[in-house]
């Protein structure tokens, strides 16, 4: 393993993760994978009565925590405890989150807002509270579950997307904020798994002028194996220099695809942009 400066034990680097979201799903699994491998876990969840095998499994090395991310003054005394208990923090994954459906013009402001105070502000409340931690250690990573909905997105989840984006907007701030204290920024975007996600979904109620738009566009989702995520996930933490995105599964050949078509149109339409710079201004010295 890379040299994370974590604890020392059996001849090999112990890490010290915290997963928000460690109930199940991809969460569940990467939580899995690191105590499978001997790291220490600080696993949070809404329920943590959910978090009861991963105890029974494997004892000390978990410590459950009850967390709901929207809660600011919640995450930084759940941060504090996973310090005060063993002692520092490695790796940082922010997994928490839903996904709530629905047609622009159908959301509901608070549908809106509760899919951001969630998927964004939790992310931010998680990142903000460890960030003291990780820059007095001088490392650590951080890991922003942002999935393929960061970076491209569907018709019927704009409040998903637009969560996700505001999360891939900011990672890529702090990345080069934090990056001088040795700590590392990575956006996993992943795929669609077999996770569960889908019972999870919250939907807004539907419009009916968006019938045949609903009907024309529903996405049909090949599911990977979420499993075959945990050998994967641990390879980019262990990295010396862990990439700042990262996809798991099978979105390159589409996003590669989509991104083409922007660059084109941006390339085509260049000299337009460059019209309306004008004669531009002086540099100040």
């Amino acid at each position: 393993m890379e040299c994370l400066d974590g604890a020392q034990g059996g001849g090999m680097t112990t890490l010290t993760w915290f997963i928000t979201g460690a109930a199940k799903g991809l969460g569940r699994e990467w939580a899995e994978a690191a105590l499978d491998r001997g790291d220490r876990v600080t696993a949070t969840a809404r329920d943590v009565s959910a978090l009861g095998p991963l105890v029974a499994a494997y004892g000390d090395a978990v410590l459950p925590l009850p967390l709901d991310v929207t809660d600011k003054e919640a995450v930084r005394s759940a941060v504090g405890r996973a310090v005060e208990h063993f002692g520092r923090l490695d790796v940082v994954v922010n997994n928490a989150g839903y996904g709530q459906v629905g047609m622009v013009e159908e959301l509901t402001e608070q549908e809106l807002r509760d899919q951001l105070e969630t998927n964004f502000f939790g992310t931010v409340w998680v990142t903000q509270a460890v960030l003291p931690v990780l820059r007095a250690q001088r490392s650590g990573r951080i890991l922003q579950v942002t999935s393929e909905g960061g970076v491209r997105a569907f018709p019927g989840f704009g409040a998903y997307h637009a969560s996700k984006f505001a999360v891939e907007g900011l990672s890529e701030s702090l990345a080069q904020e934090v990056a001088p204290f040795g700590v590392h920024v990575v956006d996993v975007e992943p795929g669609p798994y077999a996770t569960g996600f889908g019972p999870g979904l919250r939907v807004s109620a539907e419009h009916p002028d968006y019938a045949e738009v609903r009907t024309a566009t529903a996405p049909r989702f090949e599911l990977g194996d979420p499993r075959a995520t945990r050998a994967a996930l641990l390879r980019v933490v262990d990295a010396p220099e862990p990439p700042r995105h990262v996809f798991l599964g099978k979105p390159f050949a589409e996003v590669e695809r989509l991104y083409t078509e922007r660059l084109d149109t941006w390339r085509a339409w260049q000299p337009v942009a460059l019209e309306a710079f004008g004669a531009g201004s002086p540099v100040a010295p």
